[in-house]
């Protein structure tokens, strides 16, 4: 076997020129594999139009908002933490105050429901109430939506993030987040929850990230 001699004499292998590119070639083929499901689903929405020549109902957001550092309370725990650390999954957002008005209820039930019927590929979702005041949520409210998990944030702050359509405000949409933590979507005002269904079920079977 050929050596080369380093500074202090010693000898050691000399790398083969032909394993070296081979080691490139794999580290590249390693980085396409994990990006591939992400990129495909960009690619589905971004680029081509979804099966059936529809494009996707909810408003796709460009360019990319990444999860903000914008710091949450957990209502369960009490944790503090920053909204980024949050990404990993599909988070199906609603903001709204604690008293929850009839639109406020109506978005927690689709997104919940929306859940649900994505059968096995549901542990790949989150339910987020990103709840703008402090003022108690019902007890009522507590027990028909604890699978959502319910972050206390300044509602100031959180409109930095979150964009609106004319005429609407933060507590109007649904918003998604994907698992590598950038806001993809904003639902409409009165959102069809059967369309919003539609979209995410695309998404997760376009995407293996999350």
């Amino acid at each position: 076997m050929s050596t080369e001699v380093n500074a202090a004499g010693t000898g050691s292998p000399a790398i083969d020129p032909v394993q070296r590119r081979r080691a490139r070639r794999m580290l590249v083929l390693l980085f396409v594999v994990c990006a591939a499901p992400a990129v495909a689903a960009y690619l589905m929405y971004y680029v081509f139009k979804p099966q059936g020549g529809t494009s996707a109902y909810g408003k796709l957001i460009e360019p990319q908002r990444p999860l903000p550092a914008l710091m949450v309370r957990d209502d369960e725990t009490g944790e503090t933490l920053p909204l980024s650390s949050l990404k990993g999954k599909w988070l199906m957002i609603s903001a709204d105050t604690a008293a929850c008005d009839e639109n406020c209820v109506s978005k927690l039930f689709y997104m919940r429901q929306i859940r649900v019927l994505q059968g096995n590929e549901r542990t790949r979702v989150e339910t987020l109430w990103l709840v703008t005041d402090d003022t108690p949520v019902s007890d009522k409210l507590d027990a028909a939506y604890e699978d959502t998990r319910r972050l206390r944030t300044d509602p100031v702050a959180l409109a930095a993030w979150l964009p609106t359509q004319d005429g609407t405000g933060l507590r109007d949409h649904i918003y998604l987040v994907d698992p590598l933590g950038n806001l993809m979507m904003a639902f409409p005002k009165n959102a069809d929850p059967g369309k919003i269904k539609s979209d995410l079920s695309r998404l997760l079977k376009w995407s293996g990230t999350g």
